[in-house]
């Protein structure tokens, strides 16, 4: 079993999606987590409510700090922040295989609740894209140079 933990800044919305499908998607093969170099300490609605929509538990899940994590074993840390919008991706310290998969947070965009809801979904598909990406790979096989190697590329599948 893969322990995956998915960084961003605030731990609402983009870590939460990622959190949850990686459980959804990966059962039996990856445990997912997610946590914020500065928690925002709640939920974004918009993500609750998009994870709701297709069926995806947010059971148990919180925004927290990645020190809850300090004796949790993490083989591979991801971040998703949105390096292109110019936001600043927490370096986490903690020895473990990194990559990066940046996204674009739809919890901050503006427009009608047509917009807003579009920007969750193209949210939503990315992600889901690439964990089905992930596990289509021999996870098990992998060196750990390769396995960061396949996210990175994996991480750029939509830019």
């Amino acid at each position: 079993m893969l322990n995956v933990l998915v960084i961003c800044t605030g731990n609402s919305c983009r870590s939460i999606i990622s959190e949850a499908l990686f459980n959804h998607l990966g059962k039996g093969r990856i445990t997912a987590f997610s946590a914020g170099s500065q928690p925002l300490g709640r939920l974004n609605a918009g993500a609750v409510a998009l994870l709701q929509w297709h069926g995806i538990s947010i059971e148990g899940m919180s925004s927290k700090s990645w020190d809850a994590f300090a004796d949790q074993p993490i083989d591979v840390a991801i971040t998703v922040c949105d390096n292109a919008a110019g936001e600043t991706c927490p370096v986490y310290l903690r020895p473990v295989l990194r990559a990066h998969w940046g996204l674009s947070d739809p919890g901050h965009v503006k427009g009608t609740d047509d917009e807003v809801k579009a920007a969750f979904e193209t949210t939503y598909a990315a992600i889901e894209r690439r964990i089905n990406q992930m596990l289509a790979l021999p996870l098990e096989e992998m060196t750990g140079e390769e396995l960061v190697a396949e996210l990175n590329a994996i991480g750029k599948i939509d830019d």
